[in-house]
This record gives C-alpha cells, structure tokens and sequence, in this order.
C-alpha cells in the first residue's frame, strides 16, 4: 500500500508539476491574475523551508538518532548540493541561453533565470551563442527528478503524512524550474507540445526514484533517519542558495510585502495541508 502511494505522489510531483507549469504558460504569467514567476519562486521557497524545518528534520531528530551525526549529516548535505551545482554550472554554464519568450523569467535588469539541474540555474541574454542542449537539459531534469522521488520516498516510509508534505514541497518547487524548462525547449525545437512531452518523460522519473528510495530505505531502515537529513538538506539548499538569491532585488514597498506574503503562503500552505492530513 506504501508503495502504491508513493508511486501516486511521485508521478503528481514529477509529472504534475510540468502539467502545472505548462498551464501557468499557457495562461501568461502577469496576465490575468497577476501572477509573476517571483511570486511562485517565493511560494515555493516558503514552503520547501518550512517542510525542512517543521517536519522532516523533527521527524529526524524524535527518532533518537544522535543528534551530533544528525547535524553532520546536514552539514555534509548541504556541502554536496552546493558542489554539485558546481560541477553542473561548469558543465552547463553556457548552454541555457533563453529566447524572447524566457521573459516571463527576468529580472528588471535583463537576466534570465532559468532553473537547471542540481538546482542550478543559467544565466544568459537572448541570442548569445548558440541554442540550448535540450538533451543536456533533459537528462539533468531526469536525475533531479530521480534524486527527487528517493527523497519523497524516504518521507513516506517514516509516516504517509510527512511524505504526503514532501511532495508537495517538491511540486511547488518544481513548477517554477520547469516553467524555465518549458520555455528553454520550446526555443530549442520549435515545438510547444514535443517541449511538453520530454519534460514530461524526464519527470516521471520521479516514480523511478521513489521505487529505488522504497527499496533502499526499507532495507536499511536504520537509515531513515539520515535519508531524512539529506531530504532537508536539499531542501533547504534549494530554498537558501537557489530560490531566494533570485528574490533579492530592489523592490517598491508594496512589491516587498507581496514577495513576503508569497513567501509565508508557501509556508502556511504545508502547515495547513500538514495538520488536516494529521486531524
């Protein structure tokens, strides 16, 4: 049944989020609603932090692993994601170079902030060198979502709850990477719906990983613990080096307590969404 339901959350966080995303293109960001990719950046933000902080690593630390390796766990964490964002800025830094419509993307100065994996994100003007390497997008998309299901896979096995929360964490992270995604491989092939139709393969690997997660977690159960660390420790990487850099601008005062209302949304959503699932 465990399996059954990570599968279920799985494929909603990998496959789900690029749906999600394609809607929010389809209906124009700052259209209608008024509602900016900063907006979702800071949504997401709040409530991956508040997943790390409120649930998973509690749920860690009550289960009477030493605290002390705890802690080294999620210092080495965060150590690994910030060098593999490294290795992937060395290997992808120059191939995410966004066309007219990554707009929806920029910032009031003119970078484009597309998000890639490792939880990198590209830098790059319109019409700077060369189109982007859909496959290199794709198979950095692919493992992210991979490394992506273990972790919700790992919150599951501890209480369906708190993996419930972690996916939807991963979504609401997740929609505005692959709004980047989007809008890369459309300007790559030419095609809306082949765009969609790759980002959407490469996310469904979510479901791989949360197999794999299940498989490993339940045979080194003793683990559980750290696998939940790691988990936080992504998260809040994501959240701290990622997310929020890209919402540090000089705003009006308005523009501020928007961006801090989104902010805190993100937040209040998995607590809300937390204690009906525990009620």
């Amino acid at each position: 049944m465990i399996l059954i339901a990570i599968l279920l959350a799985t494929l909603a966080a990998g496959i789900g989020s690029v749906w999600l995303a394609a809607a929010v293109l389809r209906l124009q960001l700052g259209g209608r609603w008024n509602v900016s990719a900063q907006h979702l950046l800071s949504l997401a933000a709040g409530a991956l932090l508040a997943t790390a902080f409120m649930h998973l690593l509690p749920e860690a630390f009550e289960s009477g692993a030493e605290p002390h390796d705890l802690f080294a766990v999620l210092l080495m964490g965060l150590v690994f994601f910030f060098v593999l964002e490294k290795a992937e800025l060395w290997h992808h830094g120059h191939e995410n170079t966004q066309g007219p419509e990554a707009q929806h993307l920029n910032d009031p100065h003119g970078h484009q902030h597309g998000h890639h994996h490792g939880h990198h994100h590209g830098h790059g003007h319109a019409g700077d060198g060369p189109r982007p390497s859909g496959w290199a997008l794709l198979t950095g998309d692919s493992v992210h979502s991979f490394g992506d299901g273990v972790l919700i896979a790992s919150a599951f096995v501890a209480d369906w709850r708190l993996g419930l929360v972690a996916a939807l964490s991963v979504l609401a992270h997740e929609v505005p990477h692959h709004i980047g995604d989007l809008v890369v491989l459309r300007h790559a092939m030419g095609s809306r719906k082949l765009a969609l139709t790759k980002v959407s393969l490469a996310g469904s690997a979510t479901a791989l990983g949360g197999m794999a997660g299940y498989g490993l977690v339940q045979g080194w159960s003793a683990a559980l613990p750290y696998f939940l660390v790691v988990a936080s420790s992504s998260f809040i990487y994501v959240a701290l080096a990622d997310l929020i850099p890209q919402l540090q601008k000089r705003l009006t005062a308005l523009q501020t307590v928007v961006q801090i209302g989104w902010l805190i949304a993100g937040a209040a959503a998995v607590v809300i969404v937390s204690s009906l699932v525990h009620g």
